[in-house]
């Protein structure tokens, strides 16, 4: 009987309901949420330190995640091998990466963050080629230069204005290294258990990394409790936090670290939309020239993936 009720536990776990849906709705929805997190991070930060909201978002995160998983008797399969790994993961993906992020975000403007950020697939098929050994075609790689200059020249134009500040893009470099550095983690040693409990735990781990230098350096009394606060603070933890991190470690399940990196190239056109619709954020004329390289980059680094397709569910 337990047997049964552990397969039927199984079959409606959480973590089987979105990624049930084709490969490019996944990757649709991804780059979506992922982008919109940079304008929806502004606001939020607004009424709130970003330490204490990121540690408030990883904790809520944690705790519906986990708490779910209870609810729908989901088998807890970690063990301790996966569950430092899932933790470390977390510290890597969510503590460091949006620690810095949130940092730097505060003295730049949302789209040149995920400019920045978008850069990671160049980083990311380096090291991949290093510590995973992924093979570097001519087509990756000249996809790669071509997405990496699109995204220099739109920074090299933001650092003539007054919006950004230095300080900010050197938060947001750093931050992209503890990402890439996650990314190569996951793939490396390959945590099993599943990716729902998985996130849970990774959550829960930023969250409680994040809660004493949030708690040291922050006041609670600069929170200001706004409508706004509360509705960024749901949609970061819930939509972004949960789901977008949940797509995104299945991507690097069913195709390489390199391919998977590659969608980040999507994030500066999404991420000056959001900061445009959001924010009224300015949009310059060499903010649209350097989409079009980048295009062009994640068409040759994706291409040879959809030639020799993999299964788009675990």
């Amino acid at each position: 009987m337990r047997t049964a009720n552990a397969a039927v536990a199984s079959s409606v776990s959480p973590s089987l309901i979105p990624l049930r849906l084709p490969l490019p709705a996944l990757i649709a929805a991804f780059c979506l949420l992922w982008a919109s997190a940079f304008a929806v991070a502004k606001f939020a930060i607004a009424d709130c330190p970003p330490l204490l909201l990121l540690t408030a978002r990883f904790l809520l995160a944690g705790v519906v995640v986990l708490g779910t998983a209870a609810l729908y008797r989901v088998p807890w399969n970690l063990g301790r091998r996966d569950l430092l790994i899932f933790a470390l993961l977390g510290i890597a993906n969510q503590a460091v990466y949006l620690g810095l992020s949130y940092v730097g975000i505060a003295s730049i403007s949302s789209g040149l963050a995920a400019l920045v950020i978008s850069a990671n697939p160049v980083l990311t098929a380096v090291l991949a080629a290093v510590f995973l050994g992924e093979r570097m075609s001519w087509r990756k790689g000249v996809g790669l230069l071509l997405g990496v200059a699109g995204v220099a020249f739109v920074v090299a134009s933001r650092l003539g204005g007054s919006l950004d500040h230095p300080a900010g893009i050197a938060f947001m470099i750093a931050a992209l290294i503890s990402l890439v550095g996650g990314t190569i983690l996951y793939k490396k040693f390959a945590p099993t258990g599943g990716l729902w409990i998985g996130n849970g735990v990774q959550s829960l781990a930023a969250g409680l990394v994040l809660l004493p230098f949030a708690v040291r350096f922050e006041s609670i009394a600069d929170i200001v409790p706004t409508w706004r606060l509360a509705a960024s603070l749901a949609y970061l933890a819930l939509a972004v936090s949960i789901f977008a991190y949940l797509i995104w470690f299945h991507l690097l399940d069913v195709s390489s670290a390199t391919v998977a990196s590659s969608y980040h190239f999507l994030m500066p056109p999404l991420g000056m939309m959001f900061g445009w619709l959001l924010l009224r954020e300015q949009v310059a004329p060499n903010d649209i020239l350097g989409i079009v390289p980048v295009t062009l980059g994640i068409y040759l680094v994706t291409h040879p993936a959809r030639q020799h397709k993999q299964a788009s569910a675990p």
